[in-house]
């Protein structure tokens, strides 16, 4: 058994309100054991209770008295504290001490079209609408340019690689339809030989009417007009020129054989080169030809050419005084005079044969 404490003297009221104030609890567990626990039995596990403090002195207990029924010294006025501000609520997070949420918006209640608007009711303004714009200028403001159209991009056939091979699905768009033609019937056979006899007429009338007022190929058969034209020769005479202006000094033609001439009974036509016009003086004096008195130049005429055996005279209104070029060997109008205009049958224009000698004059 555990020795007691040794006596102490009866404690005041002061002790015991300090030891209510100061002193731990006690377990009620432990209340039956004043003296402490048996620290040999079952109870050595119990925890151990502190000693009672010890007695005050008189004096500290008078002290400590005096200080609890004194009145407390009054306490100066302080200047108001400032309002505490509270700190700002975080939207999503429940308010604190001092936060204060913000009252939600007032909505007002939707305005019905139609209708004239009532208290708390707000009218939409009207869209803007934009002016248009014009192409082929820069959008302004409020102006909006409209996109351009989108393009298609073109149809490909869906292919399918096999290997090293590039294979072309068969597309799926039918096959353009081809036209069949259609042979013409048969025509009758009288019809055809009708159309190719047509076709022959045709062709001769024209070859007639182009020979008889156009063109006409002759054939030179004398040397009277050598070195210009040779034996064999043949040229084209344009029969058409002479009816829209008049005959030139120089000009090669073809006329028929005049009645005084007997040049052959196979000769019709006669080819020579105008010397004199209708109303020249002409002559020949020296070996040359002479027109009004004065020498005639005759670039036609190879050099060293000598003309003779004309008689002066002046050529008749209506008249051509016609000559060859070769001077020495023509029947010309030294001996059968000057030829009526209306004997002319054109003006040779051309040499058409040989190819090898194709002049045009």
């Amino acid at each position: 058994m555990a020795s007691h404490p040794p006596e102490s003297p009866e404690p005041s009221p002061l002790d015991s309100l300090w030891v209510r104030t100061a002193a731990p609890a006690v377990p009620s567990a432990l209340v039956g054991y004043p003296d402490g626990p048996d620290l040999t039995g079952p109870e050595a596990t119990r925890p151990t209770l502190p000693p009672p403090p010890a007695p005050r002195p008189a004096a500290a207990v008078a002290t400590v008295a005096a200080r609890v029924v004194a009145p407390a010294p009054p306490v100066p006025s302080a200047a108001p504290a400032p309002p505490a501000t509270a700190s700002p609520w975080v939207p999503g997070t429940a308010p604190a001490n001092g936060q204060t949420r913000p009252a939600p918006p007032a909505t007002a209640s939707p305005w019905v079209p139609g209708t004239a608007p009532v208290n708390g009711q707000t009218r939409p303004a009207p869209p803007a609408t934009a002016s248009p714009w014009v192409p082929g200028t820069a959008p302004a403001n409020g102006h909006a340019a409209p996109a351009p159209p989108t393009t298609a991009a073109p149809r490909v056939p869906a292919t399918a690689l096999a290997g090293d091979v590039l294979t072309v699905a068969p597309s799926t768009r039918p096959a353009p339809r081809r036209a069949v033609p259609v042979e013409p019937p048969p025509r009758p056979r009288g019809r055809w030989l009708l159309e190719w006899v047509m076709v022959l007429l045709v062709a001769v009338g024209v070859a007639f009417g182009v020979r008889t007022f156009v063109v006409q190929t002759f054939f030179i058969p004398s040397a009277s007009m050598e070195p210009t034209l040779m034996i064999g020769d043949r040229i084209l005479v344009d029969k058409l020129s002479y009816h829209l202006h008049a005959v030139h000094r120089g000009d090669i033609v073809v006329f028929a054989t005049p009645p005084n001439e007997n040049a052959g009974p196979n000769v019709k036509d006669l080819v020579k080169r105008v010397i004199g016009l209708p109303g020249d003086r002409i002559s020949s004096q020296g070996g040359r030809v002479w027109i009004d008195g004065k020498p005639l130049s005759e670039p036609w005429l190879p050099p060293g050419t000598i003309t003779t055996g004309i008689e002066p005279q002046t050529v008749p209104p209506g008249k051509l005084f016609v000559m060859g070029d070769n001077r020495s060997n023509s029947q010309d109008s030294r001996f059968f005079g000057p030829i009526p205009r209306s004997l002319i049958v054109g003006r040779v224009v051309i040499r058409i044969w040989p190819l090898s000698a194709l002049h045009i004059f």
